[in-house]
């Protein structure tokens, strides 16, 4: 499949109860304005609902927003369903309050990139440009 041509397509997604979603809305427009193709899905989001979209989308990437703690497990969630539907060529990449001695091991579990809070939304945009489509149509 040609997948590499047209706009780069990325599901922002908000999982979980966590009611807070300007940084979810800040990085959607952020791509947005970068010329990608956004799929925001709004807020209260499950992983199933959230791996539906991307599959049904023909999404490149999934950009998930954690505030509220759980990031560990829905991170999980979101990459096991993937894996499951034959779908983790999708590169799923997330930022939110998320401490610093969590990030190796989300990393290990299958996440491409974690953005802590300070991270501009310029180094997000250049990270999805340089990282989503280098391993697409392989």
């Amino acid at each position: 499949m040609g997948v590499a041509a047209g706009p780069i397509r990325v599901v922002v997604a908000k999982p979980g109860l966590d009611g807070h979603d300007r940084g979810a809305k800040v990085i959607a427009r952020a791509l947005r304005d970068a010329g990608m193709e956004v799929i925001y899905t709004g807020l209260h989001q499950t992983p199933e609902q959230i791996v539906d979209t991307a599959i049904q989308e023909d999404a490149d990437a999934i950009g998930l927003s954690v505030l509220s703690g759980a990031h560990n497990t829905l991170f999980a969630a979101v990459i096991d369903l993937l894996r499951e539907r034959d779908a983790d060529d999708i590169k799923v990449f997330g930022g939110g309050i998320i401490p610093e001695t969590d990030i190796a091991a989300l990393k290990e579990l299958g996440v491409a990139e974690i953005f802590t809070p300070g991270a501009t939304t310029a180094s997000v945009v250049d990270w999805v440009r340089g990282h989503v489509r280098e391993s697409a149509g392989s």
